[in-house]
């Protein structure tokens, strides 16, 4: 490698940490799903939970509490009998959307190489 190339030391380190962040607020088997569900838009709880297949109430509560409390989720109670509950992406939380766009490029074409996969995924929308 050039030694213009290199790294100095520990610039390494410090273009591992912002990933070791992000990685940890997105990472487990729900967030990205919810995220994904969200910015199509404003859900109720249900809508949510019918979207995320196999989601359990409780893990969905638990994930939009963590989602909340990073600035990426917005939760709206409704004064109604019975209370309505909404949920929305936060202005910075569609900043994900590239990051989601990107995701979703990559896995496409993952599927694409490593299943031998022809084609798009069905009934996925980007």
């Amino acid at each position: 490698m050039k030694n213009e190339e290199r790294l100095e030391k520990g610039e390494c380190k410090l273009r591992i940490l912002p990933v070791q962040d992000a990685l940890e607020i997105l990472s487990g088997k729900w967030k990205l799903p919810i995220i994904i569900a969200l910015l199509h838009g404003v859900k109720r709880f249900s809508e949510i939970s019918k979207e995320v297949t196999g989601i359990t109430d409780r893990m969905l509560s638990k994930e939009l509490r963590d989602l909340e409390m990073n600035h990426l989720v917005k939760r709206t109670v409704y004064d109604t009998f019975p209370v309505t509950v909404e949920y929305t992406m936060t202005e910075y939380g569609e900043t994900l959307k590239d990051v989601i766009g990107a995701l979703y490029d990559w896995g496409k074409n993952h599927r694409i190489k490593v299943f031998n996969f022809d084609k798009e995924p069905e009934n996925i929308e980007k």
